[in-house]
């Protein structure tokens, strides 16, 4: 994201204690009630000049109490005034700044999706309707430099096999500079969650589902580290790296990266189910095969060493093929027992 103008976050040192102006508030409305009661009495129950005086003070010395503001830890605020930034307030406290300025946070009505949020096909940037009852805090113009986590909800992607994969990201964040957050770009919540969405596309599509011996890893443009099943730390730190990269200009940092769901696809995720099915027969049977080859050279090893029965080639083969039936079958072998002559 390029940006021709970025504007420098400014922290406000020099708020004015709210309590004292408060308090002076109501100082003034007592010491102007009194005035102007003493005025009419002074005057036989007719208001003069120093009652007038007191009337259109009391009308307006509710102007300061604009601006007193509040703020708990771990809470900013970004504040204009008449269109020009005048800096953010950090910092627990009850403070008081310029009645006339106002709070600025484009994203103060957007919640980003949690994990209890997340399904397929949900949003996972909701914007609340100003008619909305629920939540006051919702509408707050505060910025919380708190430690967030965008659960961002399941994306199919192909990798790099073409192979569509389900994959959900879980991404913990936080407002580093709350100046660029709300003047740089028109949503930084928003911003956030498109941005993930980008930076999984962008990596996923390199990686294969799982890797196997037939798959070739090395062309240009694709991951030969690994597989999304088998390098999960891998991918998601490729991931992690290139939002920070996209989101540094909004004033943000990505802190840490999980993968939360990962499985193929419905349309394909039996037939996956059984190649990997397949696999794991032909594996099996392979193992089954060398045993029992093995098992047989040495049987006729063993009967060769101590003579105890000599047999010719056909005998031999013969023997061969009754050990490799016994040893490779799927059931149980049923033995012959023949009590005349072989021949």
């Amino acid at each position: 994201m390029k940006n021709t103008q970025i504007i420098q976050e400014k922290r406000i040192g020099h708020a004015g204690s709210g309590m004292a102006v408060l308090l002076g508030v109501i100082l003034g409305y007592i010491l102007l009630t009194f005035l102007m009661i003493w005025s009419i009495i002074a005057n036989n129950g007719e208001g003069g000049l120093l009652t007038f005086v007191c009337i259109v003070l009391l009308g307006i010395l509710w102007i300061p109490l604009l601006g007193l503001r509040v703020l708990k830890p771990q809470e900013a605020l970004v504040l204009t005034l008449f269109g020009n930034y005048t800096g953010t307030l950090v910092g627990p406290g009850f403070f008081f700044v310029n009645p006339f300025s106002s709070s600025f946070n484009p994203a103060a009505r957007t919640k980003l999706g949690q994990s209890s949020d997340v399904d397929g096909g949900t949003p996972l940037v909701r914007s609340q309707s100003k008619s909305s009852s629920q939540n006051i805090e919702l509408v707050s113009k505060k910025i919380s430099l708190k430690v967030m986590t965008l659960s961002n909800g399941r994306q199919k992607v192909n990798d790099v096999l073409g192979n569509p994969v389900d994959i959900g990201i879980a991404v913990m964040w936080r407002v580093t500079d709350t100046a660029k957050a709300v003047f740089c770009v028109d949503n930084f919540k928003e911003y956030l969650s498109l941005q993930c969405d980008s930076a999984v596309r962008s990596i996923v599509k390199k990686y294969p589902y799982d890797v196997a011996p037939n798959i070739d890893t090395t062309g240009d443009g694709i991951a030969d580290d690994g597989s999304l099943r088998g390098s999960s730390e891998v991918v998601v730190n490729r991931i992690k790296e290139e939002l920070q990269e996209k989101v540094t200009d909004a004033g943000l940092e990505i802190l840490d990266a999980r993968i939360t769901y990962l499985a193929y696809s419905p349309e394909i995720a039996a037939v996956m189910l059984q190649r990997q099915q397949a696999s794991a027969v032909i594996d099996a049977r392979k193992m089954i095969v060398d045993g029992a080859v093995g098992m047989v050279e040495m049987a006729l090893e063993r009967l060769n060493e101590n003579q105890t029965v000599v047999l010719d080639e056909e005998r031999k083969a013969a023997m061969v093929s009754n050990l490799l039936v016994v040893l490779c079958g799927n059931h149980d072998a049923q033995p012959i027992v023949n009590s005349g002559s072989l021949y």
